[in-house]
């Protein structure tokens, strides 16, 4: 199993495209090494002539050094949990300054269409998860894995965020979690989330993650009116009468987190994945589709960089 990651580089002469078979892991805590440490780490990556499926890339990024723009999403790690995602994207932004950073809800798809390239099919079968009952292990946890589901005035059904997102299900959603564990409501944090008004025909939608094609999933609810929050719960609070209701997340210890990761994640260099799999399996074969190496002075440097932006957000 890898964690597939795309990176594509792009300029007036066009772009080149690296991949990485597991480069989704961190992808967020790496990028907060800013534009001088990451650019270069990006483009050691093997060359790709091919595209994964929309749907099986946790990860992506386009810079264009250029017009400098960022284009990112990720499925996990703090830019992709309630708790830490506002204060992960505010470090990112201060880590690229004079750049313009931007989140692709839509995942690969998003990145393709920037590109100019068609669409790939969206997959038809869909893969929800299932609601969880009200004492669920998963939901003790302090990021649970969950998506909301507020029904009318009176349903509010959690979901375990591990597949497909619900609204992916259409109309039939509502339907089949009619006699699933009502949770009354969720007053923890939760990684996507939709509200359903049966009534006045309306859906609205968030996720901190990404979804291929989210940008057309109002076509799985015909005669619907649907609207896509991006990531605003909030949105998602208001519209359930208060049945979703997690936590606001704390700023200073949200920062203080994401600094934290990243150091660790730069705390020193790091060997060449494929080299090192090479000599201990010595009659494997061994993909292309792994980390280059990092040196002490790119971890140097990349921790600089996240010191930087983590003084100018607190104001030092």
């Amino acid at each position: 199993m890898g964690n597939r990651a795309t990176f594509v580089i792009a300029g007036p002469d066009g772009y080149t495209r690296h991949r990485s078979s597991h480069g989704a892991v961190a992808l967020d805590l790496d990028l907060l090494a800013g534009p001088e440490v990451l650019l270069p780490y990006l483009r050691a990556h093997a060359p790709d002539d091919s595209w994964y499926p929309d749907d099986m890339v946790e990860a992506g990024v386009l810079a264009d050094p250029v017009r400098r723009l960022l284009l990112v999403f990720v499925w996990e790690g703090p830019a992709a949990s309630l708790r830490t995602r506002a204060a992960g994207l505010e470090l990112l932004r201060l880590a690229w300054p004079g750049w313009e950073v931007r989140w692709l809800y839509d995942g690969q798809s998003g990145l393709r269409a920037h590109l100019g390239l068609p669409p790939q099919e969206p997959d038809a079968d869909v893969y929800p998860g299932p609601a969880l009952e009200p004492d669920d292990e998963e939901l003790a946890d302090p990021d649970p894995l969950v998506a909301v589901v507020t029904v009318g005035t009176d349903r509010c059904h959690v979901l375990a965020d591990i597949n497909d997102h619900p609204v992916e299900e259409g109309p039939a959603l509502p339907a089949r979690l009619r006699n699933a564990p009502d949770h009354g409501r969720h007053r923890l944090r939760a990684d996507a989330g939709i509200h359903v008004d049966p009534v006045r025909r309306r859906v609205g939608w968030w996720l901190n993650t990404a979804r291929a094609h989210a940008r057309t999933v109002e076509q799985r609810w015909p005669g619907w009116t649907v609207e896509f929050w991006e990531d605003r719960w909030e949105e998602h609070a208001r519209a359930s009468g208060g049945r979703f209701a997690p936590p606001a997340p704390d700023r200073g210890a949200a920062l203080a987190d994401v600094r934290a990761q990243a150091l660790r994640r730069w705390a020193g260099p790091r060997a060449d994945a494929r080299a090192r799999l090479a000599v201990g399996l010595p009659h494997a074969t061994v993909g292309h589709g792994f980390a280059p190496a990092v040196t002490e002075g790119q971890a140097a440097a990349a921790r600089a960089a996240v010191e930087r932006a983590y003084a100018a957000a607190i104001g030092i």
